[in-house]
């Protein structure tokens, strides 16, 4: 096989079943959809952690968080540690970023060799964060996030559409030289979309108004201790359908925003004449609640929160209109992709390479993953509660532990909506007790919990030097806080 240009499009928080390739008939979602018609598109893909920079980081090195020691949202990967960018570019790839990439510290590029646009948010932490306006607090697992909701403009929406201008631009100069020289280009989009605030402009907010369903499950359908107390810390028993139903409708709006500028990278993609050699992936850093159970954005191991869309598209070489069934992971994109560079897979990885899986929907595979939630006291949406959290998915069973909670188990084909327990029932003993072996034989929640406190320490005392001497930083896309803005003030 010749070697192929690679267009990683990666999302944020982009809830798997919300487009039209995953049985949404609502959102409008063209260009997804016809990645996975041309293509092949996985159903039973997980995300490292639910949140977002453990996830990215874990995608950039193929380890789990507990194995690259970055947990949180506040976690520096270490600029030691090889990323599939490395290896990439060691195979002859010029690796670049535009947009969204959510690394903490020093170094924003991780194997990356360029990059523009940059991220909204600092680039270290503790640093001083842009301001959002009158969607201030609305980003964050807040309740402001359903109050502050509806049509109006985000500084997420306006940057996503200056990253796809410049992937675009990209696309036109530097990837159609590549291609004219013989050469293969790696370019990765990052986008913001359909991240919260939940809010969207106008137009596309009033296309959706009054369409967009309730959510299906209610929250008399929510099990699992530490979830009951997750949606009461963060103080969500008592959303009123109306925030509901403004949030829900601007987030299928963003997501129709976000397919568009999908859209016009294809397009450009096309008219350099690069389509049908370049190696397209669409995937998503981890899910969105949106209501269902009466939980809203991710953090926890439902399937809303923790399985994602992930579509690949390489005409001639995959299949079109494919379905994959196995149970695969983020960890694993990253060495799927180096296969198909003919690359060497990252070393001391937990990813495998399931480029085979995706060639053949009969090739063999281990059908197991796992997904951690771990997490220091310190970030206010936490209600002071420190968790080292981790899941198994394992065939059709998923078994969820928590510190002082009881553990779930679902079995996910007779229980796909996960409302049915069955951990505590002693004819699951041994399921139980087998997956809780493979859960934890080498994740140990004290030793996780010792090193984050240690970690706390020293982050610490980089958070204050970032205060104290603002350093530099050099990827950061920097927008006004008047360009946030709600149409219905509420």
């Amino acid at each position: 096989m010749t070697k192929p240009n690679v267009l990683f499009l990666f999302s944020d928080q982009h809830a798997q079943k919300v487009s039209g390739a995953y049985g949404d008939t609502c959102v409008k979602t063209p260009n997804i959809d016809r990645l996975a018609n041309e293509g092949i598109c996985f159903d039973n893909a997980y995300c490292p952690s639910p949140i977002c920079v453990p996830s990215r980081m874990s995608t950039l090195t193929a380890r789990y968080p507990y194995r690259q020691q970055c947990w949180t949202n506040d976690d520096v990967l270490r600029s030691d540690l090889p990323t599939w960018l490395h290896v990439a570019g060691a195979a002859g790839y010029d690796p670049v970023l535009i947009g969204r990439l959510h690394a903490i510290g020093p170094d924003q590029l991780h194997g990356y060799v360029h990059r523009t646009i940059g991220d909204h948010s600092p680039n270290n932490p503790g640093a001083i964060r842009q301001s959002m306006g009158v969607l201030s607090g609305a980003n964050d697992p807040n309740p402001e996030s359903l109050i502050q909701s509806g049509s109006g403009m985000c500084a997420y929406q306006a940057k996503d559409k200056c990253a796809t201008d410049a992937a675009v631009a990209y696309l036109h100069s530097t990837g159609l030289d590549k291609i004219n020289a013989g050469e293969n280009f790696c370019l990765t989009v990052g986008f913001m979309l359909p991240h919260a605030p939940y809010v969207v402009d106008k137009e596309v907010y009033n296309t959706y108004a009054n369409k967009v369903p309730p959510p299906s499950l209610d929250s008399s359908c929510l099990v699992g201790d530490w979830y009951k107390w997750w949606r009461e810390c963060r103080n969500i028993q008592d959303v009123s359908e109306s925030q509901s139903d403004r949030a829900r409708t601007a987030y299928w709006g963003m997501v129709q925003r976000m397919d568009e500028n999908i859209g016009q990278i294809i397009s450009a993609l096309k008219y350099i004449g690069a389509l049908d050699n370049t190696l397209i992936i669409y995937a998503s850093d981890h899910g969105d609640h949106l209501g269902e159970r009466g939980l809203w954005w991710k953090h926890t191991f439902f399937e809303e929160s923790v399985k994602i869309p992930l579509i690949m598209r390489l005409p001639h070489i995959l299949p079109s209109g494919e379905r994959r069934q196995q149970v695969v992971n983020l960890v694993d994109l990253s060495q799927t992709i180096l296969e198909v560079m003919g690359a060497d897979c990252l070393p001391h990885a937990d990813g495998r390479s399931f480029w085979s899986v995706a060639k053949n929907a009969s090739a063999d595979w281990k059908n197991e993953t796992f997904s951690e939630y771990c997490t220091d006291s310190v970030p206010t949406w936490t209600g002071g509660r420190a968790v080292q959290q981790r899941m198994i998915r394992s065939e059709q069973w998923k078994l969820c532990v928590f510190d002082n909670e009881a553990p779930l188990l679902f079995n996910l084909d007779n229980d796909p909506k996960e409302l049915n327990n069955l951990a505590d029932n002693s004819e699951y003993a041994d399921i139980v007790q087998k997956l809780m072996s493979q859960l934890t034989h080498d994740w140990q929640p004290e030793v996780i919990a010792e090193c984050m406190y240690k970690r706390r320490i020293e982050k610490d005392i980089l958070a204050n030097w970032a205060q104290e001497c603002q350093p530099e930083e050099r990827y950061i896309w920097r927008f006004s806080p008047s360009i946030n803005r709600l149409n219905n003030e509420t």
